[in-house]
Formats: structure tokens, C-alpha cells, sequence
């Protein structure tokens, strides 16, 4: 559920705020709306263990360039350039970096691009907007490859019991990656505080029309859990593309100009 990042030639040098307490220091690039431009802004949110230096970040953020709107991405704590350890991370942590952003960075109303990980950061943060009386803030959604609940229905699930047996007795395990030569940690953590930010089972809301593009070859995310969630959001306008030689990355350009189509249309 994870992505590598793009290597450009040319970045911006990051800008930073700190969320929490104590403080923990987060990286992000904006693209400022261009004088006169009413569509509304973007915001990515990445997935796990990818950042904002993604294929798909990288040409969502050109894209916004070239129309004119805002664009905001930012690496959550312990990912990319932010500060703080991966392996403190959790989902409600990355929810409060989330909201921050989104509540301190952007103005006037966004719409949400959340791939993997970041489509259920995507939805957490709809569910706490709407709590707060601010789901003005939410003009749209689009979700890569959504992974819902991915700690407890897509990892915990599937976890060899020698796995879950390291994470009882030693708070961690190390998981092999397809994207990486080098194992990562899943901690314990990270898995019993998922378990409190859970949304399939009822009712979910994203307040806005949602686009998800899912691959039907992913072997991460499977694309019958983009049905679950479509079923799950039946109050909200939803359109889900299949792509059926899809996979989790769906970076190729035909995936990349499918997404930009989806962002410039769902608001």
C-alpha cells in the first residue's frame, strides 16, 4: 500500500508547520490559485509509506499549475520530509496531521485526493469536518485504490500467524516489501489504534461526490473492497472506475490522465 516516490530534476524547497503537542514538524508544497480562478483547491493525501514527491502527487500538482487552482500536498509524520519516526505512526495520528492541513493551509473548498491509505484519511477527515460543522470545506473526493480499514481487513486479516505473534511479543514486525528491497515495521500500535477509526460495517459519508479508480489487478487492495465501499456510501453521489489491468500504483500515464479527468471533474 505504499509508492515510489518520483525523482524530478527540480523540486521546490519544502515549507513546514508543526501540528500536536509536542509539536511535530511537517513538510508541504503549495500551489498558491492563480488571481481569478473560482475552481476549488486539491489536497493530497498519500499513502502509506509514500509521500508527497509521488508519481501521482508530482502531476496532480502540475496539473492544478496549469489550470490555475490551489493544490496542497504534505508528508505526513515519519513520512518523506517530515519529521518523527514511521514507526510511531498511527491512523489517528496521520488523521491530526490530515485535518491540520487541511484546517491551517487551504481555504474555500477542496476537493480530497486520496490514494490508498489516503482514501480512508480521505473519509476519516470528511467524518471530522462534518463533526466539526465544516463540511463546506469538501467540494469533491477522489480515491486511488481506497484502502478502507486496510489495518484490520486488508493486513490484520492476512497476517501469517508468526506475524501476529511478533506483534503480541514484541510490539512489531518486520514486513517484507514488494516495493522496497528492505522489510518495514508494522507495530502493534498501528494496528489496535486502526481498530478505532474503522468505517465499513455502517454508514459512511464523504458530504461530497466521490470518484474512486480502482485496479482490478491489485494485489494490495482488492478491487471487491471498492464495491464494499461504494455500497457503504449510498447517500453520497459516487462513480467508480474500474481499470482491469490496473495495479495498486496506477501510475502509468494512462492511469495519471484518468486521474487528472477524475479531479477536474468530480468538484
Amino acid at each position: 500500500m505504499n509508492e515510489t516516490p518520483a525523482a524530478p530534476a527540480a523540486l521546490a524547497t519544502p515549507q513546514f508547520f508543526d501540528v500536536g503537542s509536542p509539536p511535530r514538524r511537517l513538510a508541504y508544497r503549495a500551489v498558491a490559485a492563480r488571481e481569478g480562478v473560482t475552481a476549488p483547491g486539491g489536497v493530497w493525501l498519500g499513502g502509506f509509506r509514500s509521500d508527497m514527491l509521488s508519481t501521482k502527487a508530482e502531476r496532480l500538482a502540475q496539473a492544478a499549475r496549469e489550470r490555475g487552482s490551489a493544490f496542497l500536498r504534505f508528508d505526513y509524520a515519519g513520512h518523506g520530509e517530515s519529521g518523527g519516526r514511521f514507526e510511531d505512526g498511527t491512523i489517528g495520528l496521520w488523521l491530526e496531521d490530515s485535518l491540520a492541513a487541511i484546517r491551517t493551509l487551504t481555504r474555500g473548498p477542496q476537493i480530497l485526493v486520496g490514494s490508498s491509505m489516503g482514501g480512508w484519511l480521505a473519509l476519516l477527515v470528511a467524518r471530522e469536518l462534518a463533526r466539526l460543522g465544516e463540511a463546506n470545506r469538501l467540494a469533491g473526493m477522489v480515491l486511488i485504490a481506497p484502502a478502507v480499514d486496510f489495518t484490520q481487513a486488508l493486513m490484520w486479516k492476512r497476517l501469517p500467524e508468526d506475524a501476529k505473534r511478533d506483534l503480541a511479543e514484541k510490539g512489531v514486525w518486520m514486513r517484507p516489501s514488494a516495493y522496497s528491497p528492505e522489510p518495514y515495521p508494522i507495530t502493534r500500535a498501528l494496528i489496535e489504534e486502526g481498530r478505532e477509526h474503522l468505517l465499513m460495517g455502517a454508514p459512511i459519508r464523504a458530504h461530497c461526490p466521490v470518484h474512486i479508480l480502482q485496479g482490478m489487478q491489485d494485489p494490495d487492495v482488492p478491487y471487491g473492497h471498492a464495491l464494499e465501499l461504494v455500497e457503504h456510501l449510498a447517500e453520497d453521489p459516487v462513480a467508480l472506475t474500474l481499470i482491469k489491468d490496473g495495479d495498486h500504483r496506477l501510475s502509468r500515464d494512462e492511469d495519471i490522465a484518468r486521474l487528472i479527468a477524475a479531479f477536474e471533474g468530480v468538484g
